[in-house]
């Protein structure tokens, strides 16, 4: 035996890194070369899923505040007979306690498209893309105030600090793109009850976190140096980072900040472009309601337009938030129903189909998932005289493009549109749900933290079948 005294000294990593700088560089630039060509092959990578992807990418229409369900995609006659009455059946803890009488829906319900399904006067643009629809009319949410039902459709958790879902797709398929964030969050001017926290990265690599854009010209703040940097301190300052990353190793935040500030000097040239949508037609301008007389619905034909150029560029999850309507809570009808459901749908309606119809003449929504939704729907009985109250026990979400069965209608409320009856569909089901159109299998997309494999779907969800292709 010996004492190891007379062994040769291992190098130090520095003295590595230095005798090795050739083939480390080299694996560098393949890495480079091989995220380039992933950017323009967004094909390329499909080992990473657990099975063949119908959808590419999704795009999430978030309807914040809770639109009702028994005005929107879900009619119920039963009230017109009880309308003005007390309401007939058990009432569950609400979140105020001016409950009024039974409320009948304020508008028309008829039917469209060869499906025949059922939409109300609110909505006469959605309404000519009914084939398209898969309307699932028993969603609940076991959260009736806004904070936490929120961070639950957007976390799968009742509590702030988890990863969105944005950021759980982020990390489990990365960017399509070399130059956009993989998940962007557009901001018409409502960010959603609980704030940012709804976008996080969470416990995930900070890289995965949402990117706020507007929808204007300069979506970006900062998007423009006041001064060109010159390259040589571009330099020094990548150099610096590296020196810094190599000191204390692998460090999550430091890395973060490397590749986002690397993300953030490239979006420089690419986010002008993506945002100028004066090369779009006029037609596309009509289509997505951006000459229309209401300003919010040229602000969320903007939005729209922008998912659209977002998705031809590869961006994996957009968020769309909802602009303000004036003097509305939102879709939050607390009082005076009539006024903030019209407006918000006059708002959001043209747009959102506008974004249908173009998607589909381009061949985009085969490969992409739009979804509709809010936090919860809203009660059957009225709120004080004009409103209605949060209602998280049976509402309505709709899906739409890659994978989805146009032309369907699954699950039920009661008759009074107040419960999911016959069988319900949770908002874990609804991400369990577009994990699998993307070819990933929401059991196994896991993080290991606090001692445990975390997930989006914690330990529940069921892919919906029914309302797939």
């Amino acid at each position: 035996m010996h004492c190891g005294r007379f062994l040769p000294h291992p190098c130090s990593r520095r003295e590595f890194l230095s005798r090795s700088a050739g083939g480390i560089g080299a694996i560098a630039l393949e890495s480079l070369w091989a995220a380039n060509s992933q950017a323009k092959n967004p094909q390329r990578g499909l080992e990473q899923f657990h099975h063949a992807p119908r959808a590419k990418n999704i795009i999430f229409l978030y309807m914040d505040g809770g639109v009702s369900q028994i005005d929107s995609f879900d009619p119920k006659p039963r009230l017109k007979q009880e309308h003005g009455k007390p309401f007939p059946a058990r009432i569950e803890p609400t979140q105020f306690n001016n409950i009024g009488t039974t409320m009948a829906c304020p508008w028309k319900f008829s039917q469209h498209g060869e499906s025949g399904t059922w939409v109300s006067e609110l909505f006469p643009h959605i309404a000519t893309c009914t084939d398209k629809l898969a309307v699932v009319r028993n969603m609940v949410s076991p959260f009736s105030e806004h904070n936490a039902a929120n961070y639950f459709l957007h976390t799968g958790f009742g509590q702030a600090g988890l990863p969105s879902m944005g950021a759980w797709i982020s990390y489990g398929l990365g960017s399509a793109s070399a130059d956009l964030p993989a998940f962007i969050v557009i901001n018409g001017g409502l960010i959603p009850s609980g704030g940012m926290d709804n976008f996080s990265a969470g416990f995930l690599p900070a890289l995965h976190q949402g990117t706020i854009f507007k929808p204007q010209e300069l979506p970006i703040a900062n998007l423009k140096a006041p001064t060109p940097i010159p390259a040589e301190q571009r330099a020094l300052l990548g150099n610096l980072d590296k020196l810094v990353a190599e000191r204390f190793e692998h460090d999550d935040g430091i890395e973060s900040t490397i590749r986002n500030y690397e993300l953030a000097f490239r979006m420089q040239t690419t986010v002008p472009d993506l945002a100028d949508l004066s090369a779009e037609s006029a037609q596309t301008h009509r289509l997505y309601g951006l000459d229309a007389d209401f300003e919010p619905t040229q602000i969320f034909g903007r939005e729209c337009l922008l998912a659209r150029r977002m998705i031809e560029r590869g961006v994996r999850f957009i968020e769309l938030t909802c602009p303000r309507t004036p003097g509305n809570d939102r879709w939050d009808a607390h009082s005076n129903l009539e006024k903030n459901h019209r407006e918000n749908a006059l708002a959001t309606d043209q747009p959102i189909a506008g974004l249908l119809k173009d998607l589909d003449q381009r061949g985009l929504l085969e490969e992409t998932l739009v979804v509709w939704s809010g936090e919860f729907g809203r009660t059957p009985f009225a709120q004080g005289s004009s409103g209605r109250d949060h209602n998280p026990f049976g509402f309505t979400v709709w899906l739409a493009g890659a994978g989805i069965a146009g032309g369907t209608v699954y699950g039920q409320t009661d008759e009074f549109g107040y419960r999911a009856v016959g069988g319900e569909t949770t908002i874990y089901d609804l991400h369990a749900t577009m994990l699998h159109l993307l070819g990933v299998d929401h059991t196994r997309l896991t993080f290991r933290f606090g001692g445990r494999d975390m997930r989006l779907t914690d330990v529940h969800g069921q892919i919906v079948e029914p309302i797939l292709a």
